[in-house]
């Protein structure tokens, strides 16, 4: 499974400055993935409450424990099925190809949650939706990545651009579809977010042949003599997968705990493959040791950071305040303020990183940070435990800290896992990065269903505790971390 390197440099050297200082290709990317985002992320604001609402107010009546243990393992899975998007994209179709099928996918998947009823279309919608997030993220991600050498000061500022257009979807789906599930109901959300990634696709579809030759170059391409063999096993997986369904072994109470397995399964396999490889020298070794704290360090801020789609759902939903100006807002809006701190604070992030240029913390120092702001942000949550409703401007001070965090662990990650990567694993090390965000997303919705509205306290001082403990750990390994790294920042 080993892969070459994803393309040589492209035509956009890192003098190219076209795109507000930056390749001009990181627009083209910027566009399709905030499209992507819009229909991903207005069709999760609205998806647990879709699950566990009553049939009276259009829902399907799943237990709202269940519900959210559900939703975890859904993004869980959408990151775990970046694996075959990487694969795919080296081996057998190049990036660019995979990028634009994996939208088709997405688009398809909406279209079934918005015109197919009950458990049937929500089945289908995710599957569809989840494998082509999947591909779409890791191939976007890592063409972004291919436009900044490796020692690029402009690299973690390029990030932070892509990420704000990431965020400027995420701001819009959740509002266009809230307002929608409110006004028309849930079905008419989820056609709202097939329409934008219509829009998306065909936008990309108009630029594709614009983009460098090296986005649609298959880097290794797969011999035909090994396809077939290949085939059988995707052919096996498939068979394993059916029947442990079919059988009952894998099942909707224990999906996300199985899912999470998955994650840490397959991680191991990635690390070990990458470790054992001959293609991979002793300073990339060097590198990818390094990456395992971080990897742990990811894993356990997106546990928290995306609970935004599982506990804060429900908190937004029955506990809440939403009175704005004598207006009460839907609960779907909630997932909108995260967006707009983001939208806000990201060129300013990214202004930031580009001015302190080879005085900014290292990676895993940022790492720590991000965490430890994290688990303080569930912390915040102490004062407002108890009987009564939680003022909406709490929340939203809240969700900056969450936005803090955010800004200081998810764009860098995602650079610096392209820095770190061995040139025989560069889409694939993506890859295990979105393993780490799975892992993260699956216990999500794990823990969610640990919290208890009549006994809050030990909810929040042991997910938040538990969080800064690790980010103090981490900033005290940093400058071993740093050593590993081999002179990447």
């Amino acid at each position: 499974m080993s892969t070459t390197h994803l393309a040589d440099p492209p035509a956009a050297t890192p003098g190219d400055t076209s795109f507000f200082g930056h390749p001009k290709m990181l627009a083209s990317l910027f566009s399709v993935e905030m499209w992507e985002r819009f229909s991903f992320y207005g069709m999760q604001g609205i998806l647990l409450y879709y699950m566990y609402f009553t049939a009276a107010q259009g829902g399907l009546e799943i237990e709202q424990g269940l519900a959210a243990g559900l939703v975890g393992a859904y993004g869980g899975g959408v990151y775990l099925s970046t694996i075959l998007g990487a694969w795919l994209a080296d081996r057998i179709f190049g990036s660019e190809r995979v990028l634009f099928g994996s939208a088709i996918l997405i688009m398809a998947g909406h279209v079934a949650l918005a015109l197919v009823p009950g458990i049937p279309g929500l089945i289908a919608g995710l599957v569809l939706v989840g494998v082509g997030s999947g591909g779409l993220k890791a191939n976007a991600t890592a063409l972004v990545g291919s436009l900044y050498g490796e020692k690029d000061e402009r690299r973690d500022a390029g990030f932070s651009i892509f990420y704000m257009g990431i965020n400027a979807g995420a701001l819009i789906g959740p509002l266009v579809t809230g307002w929608l599930q409110e006004s028309r109901g849930f079905h008419w959300g989820f056609g709202a977010a097939a329409v934008g990634m219509a829009v998306g696709l065909v936008i990309y579809a108009l630029g594709r042949k614009k983009l460098p030759e090296e986005a649609h170059r298959v880097p290794n391409p797969l011999p035909a003599a090994e396809r077939t063999r290949y085939g059988l096993v995707f052919a096996g997986i498939a068979a394993i997968v059916a029947a442990l369904l079919l059988t009952g072994t894998v099942n909707a109470e224990n999906l996300a705990m199985s899912m999470a397995y998955a994650a840490i399964g397959a991680s191991v396999l990635y690390f070990a493959l990458i470790f054992s490889s001959k293609k991979v020298n002793a300073a990339e070794r060097g590198r990818v040791a390094a990456f395992i704290p971080l990897y742990i360090a990811s894993a356990a801020f997106w546990a928290l950071f995306q609970q935004q789609f599982t506990f804060i759902a429900v908190y937004s939903e029955e506990k809440l305040d939403r009175n704005l100006l004598g207006w009460e807002i839907t609960a779907a809006w909630i997932q909108s303020i995260n967006p707009v701190f983001i939208i806000i604070f990201a060129g300013v992030m990214a202004a930031l990183w580009t001015r302190l240029g080879h005085k900014q913390p290292g990676s895993a120092l940022k790492f720590s940070i991000g965490l430890f702001v994290m688990g303080l942000a569930f912390l915040a949550f102490i004062p407002l435990a108890g009987e009564g409703k939680t003022p909406l401007l709490a929340l939203v001070g809240i969700l900056f800290l969450f936005t803090l965090a955010e800004l200081f662990l998810s764009p860098i990650g995602l650079s610096v896992t392209t820095k770190l990567a061995p040139k025989a694993f560069h889409t694939q090390m993506v890859a295990l990065f979105f393993l780490s965000v799975s892992l993260g997303t699956t216990l999500a919705g794990i823990l969610s269903g640990l919290y208890n509205p009549d006994d809050e306290l030990p909810y929040f001082i042991g997910v938040g505790g538990t969080a800064m403990l690790i980010a103090v750990g981490l900033a005290a390994a940093s400058p071993a971390i740093k050593k590993l790294m081999g002179g990447v920042r």
